[in-house]
């Protein structure tokens, strides 16, 4: 019994020594520029002392809980009746979730406010389903997903800006640029994998961000690109003008009816990816990515072309990253580089790790949950950064997989079959 509670002891210190270190700079020293340009800081010792405090605390109730549940099967620990519940609950969470989506639009329609952060969610589920296939089907570490994004975007803004085209005849050359550039990216990346790889895409995406700023004749540089043009519906503009939807619909106009249009527009751009990478998962072409996700050496065993496949998944990626950022374009209005950092393919590549590397579900639910509660902890200013990384690691160490973890293969045997004693060592299969 001593040597448990010494034990439990110790690696509660540990852990308090950690947060120690990571929080003195953190959270103990506030530093900010004065207002000569000198630096000022200032100590926050106390809220050190209760961070501190509370992992010492937590430690010790996790180990205890730890050693309280033991290694019991989880499942012998919810009843039958709680799980079938639990399973149906499961299978109706998506369509549930699609129908609110839809209804959105109808129940928040005179709170602007919501609606501009669905249209920003829905934006990163997109962002988020497209990088998914990277990632989670064939297994490539992206880090630079946010490059095929600022293709999209400045594709669009210039095409429409310079020529006058209209988004919906911009949007396919924005997906097919962006798509150019994901094999492009993919060639120079053949050979490598794990972390090579994502030095190698991280560099990209900053190359991609550095070449905006740069390339002061095409893009305007730092500047950015601005009078981007709004979508139309069927041509027709939703403005006050005479030549309005509004008008010609005989209504009232409104500013809520562009809102709630690019809201659809999203979801329906949201939709078709979602659905396409679920009709490419039973393709030839899907199960050739989770061959490749699984053993890149048992995939060239089997005679898969492996640099066909890569580059159809940075491809098919990219064109979807593509898409989101025409829609991003012509949603603001205005683009600048400061839009495209690193910092963007570390939110999409969090989400679809949180979420679950190759569920479409979990992708929308961790999207729904980081960028919606980033709003919902706005009022903890420097600390909500600090709370949505704790909830990652927790997250991590009770769901490495993700929220909905799931690497079940397209095709596999719905029975288990006995193999003959001929071709096992052991005898019968």
């Amino acid at each position: 019994m001593s040597a448990s509670i010494a034990f439990i002891l110790k690696k509660a210190l540990i852990s308090a020594a950690v947060a120690l270190v990571l929080f003195s700079l953190m959270i103990g020293i506030r530093t900010e520029a004065g207002p000569t340009g000198q630096l000022i800081y200032w100590t926050r010792f106390g809220e050190l002392a209760a961070l501190v405090g509370a992992v010492f605390g937590g430690s010790i109730v996790i180990e205890l809980l730890r050693q309280w549940l033991g290694p019991a099967d989880t499942r012998q620990l919810i009843p039958p009746v709680v799980q079938s519940g639990l399973d149906i609950a499961g299978r109706l969470v998506g369509p549930v979730l699609l129908v609110f989506t839809l209804l959105v639009p109808v129940i928040f329609y005179d709170q602007t406010y919501i609606l501009d952060l669905g249209i920003l969610v829905l934006t990163y589920v997109m962002l988020g389903w497209g990088l998914n296939i990277v990632v989670g089907l064939a297994g490539l570490l992206d880090l630079g997903y946010v490059a095929f994004y600022a293709v999209g975007a400045y594709s669009y803004a210039l095409f429409a800006t310079t020529f006058g085209l209209s988004f919906w005849v911009c949007l396919p050359i924005a997906g097919f640029l962006a798509s150019l550039w994901g094999v492009m990216l993919g060639f120079p990346v053949l050979r490598l994998r794990g972390d090579y790889l994502a030095i190698v895409t991280l560099a990209f995406g900053e190359i991609i961000r550095l070449v905006i700023i740069n390339w002061q004749s095409l893009t305007n540089g730092p500047n950015g690109i601005s009078g981007i043009p709004r979508p139309t519906l069927f041509g027709i503009p939703l403005t006050a003008d005479d030549n309005g939807l509004a008008a010609r619909l005989g209504i009232e106009y409104s500013p809520t009816h562009r809102i709630v249009f690019l809201f659809y527009v999203i979801l329906a751009m949201a939709l078709l990816t979602n659905w396409v990478t679920i009709r490419l998962r039973r393709l030839p072409i899907g199960r050739a990515w989770e061959a490749l996700r699984e053993d890149e050496v048992a995939c060239r065993a089997l005679g898969i072309n492996t640099t066909t496949t890569k580059l159809t998944a940075f491809a098919t990626g990219a064109m979807f990253g593509g898409f989101a950022g025409a829609f991003f374009a012509t949603r603001q209005g205005f683009i600048s580089p400061e839009s495209f950092t690193f910092q963007e393919s570390a939110l999409v590549l969090a989400i679809v790790v949180l979420g679950g590397m190759g569920s479409q579900l979990g992708v929308a639910l961790a999207a729904l949950t980081m960028i919606g509660g980033f709003e919902l902890f706005r009022g903890l200013e420097q600390f909500r950064m600090l709370v949505f990384g704790l909830a990652m690691v927790l997250l991590m160490i009770w769901r490495p997989r993700g929220l909905i973890g799931h690497r079940a293969p397209t095709v596999f045997l719905k029975q288990a079959q006995a193999i003959s004693s001929d071709l096992v060592k052991e005898g019968h299969g």
